[in-house]
């Protein structure tokens, strides 16, 4: 299965979405910030990353911004996973190079369903 990094600030947010990775039988990593996700997604070359907007340091839109424009990182996809969910939010995110938006609380089946279409089978 694919390796997946999870960036998120809050600890019940990142286990919570961490369960539904694994429990789909994907391999998690984690960051607490964007500037830690950025260089976890340097270093361990993720499948996928699925990404908070609302973080210290490095917001998740700077985050997403800064890994798809990286020559070494640009393949990643990048799923925003945040409560930012107003229209223009989603518009910018997508500009960042996001793949896909999913807002918070997080329905499982549309994580599920997002995953499966971004990772290669």
């Amino acid at each position: 299965m694919a390796r997946i990094l999870i960036v998120d600030d809050s600890p019940s947010q990142l286990l919570g979405i961490k369960r539904i990775v694994e429990k789909l039988g994907h391999e998690t990593l984690t960051a607490e910030d964007g500037a830690a996700g950025v260089a976890v997604a340097k270093q361990e070359k993720p499948a996928l990353i699925l990404m908070d907007v609302v973080m210290p340091n490095l917001n998740g839109f700077q985050a997403t911004r800064t890994i798809s424009k990286d020559p070494e990182t640009a393949h990643i996809p990048i799923v925003l996973v945040t409560t930012k969910d107003q229209e223009t939010d989603k518009v910018w995110g997508m500009r960042q190079g996001a793949k896909a938006y999913v807002t918070k609380p997080i329905k499982e089946e549309e994580l599920v369903k997002v995953l499966k279409e971004l990772l290669p089978a």
